[in-house]
């Protein structure tokens, strides 16, 4: 007889999924709290906190022989950045043909294109991943690389897709991702190999999910925290309609045209495909779509997608990673934990 799954164990199975329907639910009652102008100061609590934290966890937590093995993958890391930075904005191009049948507001559509050209985020991926004993290493190197890839693609995507581009802070990018991601993974790997810190047992996955839920709860107060956008409820609508449409659709793409290299690719390199190659930086992209479109009387149309992409890939990661994390572990031998 099959085993029955109580309402307890579900919570403990699903815990990161529940944390973010919970993060919403609290973003919702007082977003200010947790907003940009709130008293929390999530540009440094989060920024330079809860990130930083989040790559000193992977740094403590990586085999150093893994990091080095994961560098001479070089068919993973060419599948994730040729997805993010050329795929996705070709599809979107077609993508958006058709929704202009349907009359949707063409500035929407700018701003589909601008979210297609975005590198990814430094931080939901890896976390994801990881939950999902996915290839964490992979992640991390991926969404650093993707980054300072996007310092110099994006602006020439955008050239390409829109016709318009802007001067991404090349500098100021640079010195954020060494401080938040390079430097405390540097450290917790100087920590791992240079001390007895493996003999003690801190919960540093669940420190790290907390960091990332915590993340999520600032990202949904400022969401909630938007002025008026101008649109209708109906451009509205199709907006959120369109970018979960894309979003499940790249998610299903990458998944299944990874499965081709299954004699390079593992399942735990195809969950980080999964993650690495389908999400998109709100970090990175509010400022450029601000410098791009500043004084424009349509910057907040152009902006929505962006800020429903963010979200949505939150909750789709949190959807579907309590399967992938199955299904990495029947590839090992294991029975899915309960």
């Amino acid at each position: 007889m099959r085993h029955r799954i109580t309402p307890k164990e579900y919570v403990k199975r699903n815990w990161l999924l529940v944390g973010i329907i919970s993060c919403i639910f609290l973003a919702g009652l007082y977003p200010r709290l947790g907003s940009k102008e709130g008293p929390l100061h999530t540009e440094y609590s989060v920024k330079y906190g809860a990130v930083s934290l989040i790559f000193l966890i992977s740094g403590l937590t990586l085999k150093t022989d893994s990091i080095l093995h994961t560098f001479r993958q070089y068919k993973l890391h060419l599948f994730i950045q040729l997805f993010t930075f050329i795929f996705i904005p070709l599809v979107t191009q077609v993508f958006i043909k058709f929704l202009a049948i349907f009359g949707v507001n063409a500035w929407i559509l700018r701003g589909l294109i601008t979210v297609s050209c975005m590198p990814p985020p430094v931080s939901s991926a890896v976390i994801l991943t990881r939950t999902a004993k996915g290839n964490e290493t992979a992640a991390i190197f991926n969404s650093v690389l993707g980054s300072f890839m996007g310092i110099l693609l994006t602006p020439i995507l955008l050239l390409f897709n829109l016709g318009s581009t802007t001067i991404v802070p090349l500098l100021g990018t640079i010195i954020q991702l060494t401080t938040t991601v390079l430097i405390p993974l540097c450290l917790g790997q100087t920590l791992r190999n240079f001390t007895n810190f493996k003999e003690h047992k801190f919960p540093l996955n669940t420190i790290g999910q907390t960091a990332l839920l915590f993340v999520i709860y600032t990202t949904f107060c400022d969401t909630f925290l938007v002025p008026e956008t101008g649109l209708s409820a109906l451009d509205v609508l199709f907006t959120v309609l369109s970018v979960l449409f894309m979003q499940i659709s790249l998610m299903l793409i990458s998944f299944f045209m990874s499965q081709y290299f299954t004699s390079d690719f593992r399942r735990s390199d195809i969950v980080a495909i999964v993650f690495c190659s389908t999400h998109k930086s709100l970090t990175l992209g509010i400022p450029i779509l601000r410098i791009m479109f500043h004084g424009y009387s349509h910057l907040s149309q152009i902006s929505l997608p962006l800020l429903v992409y963010h979200p949505t890939q939150i909750i789709l990661g949190g959807l579907v990673v309590s399967q992938l994390k199955d299904w990495v572990y029947l590839e090992r031998g294991k029975k899915p934990p309960v």
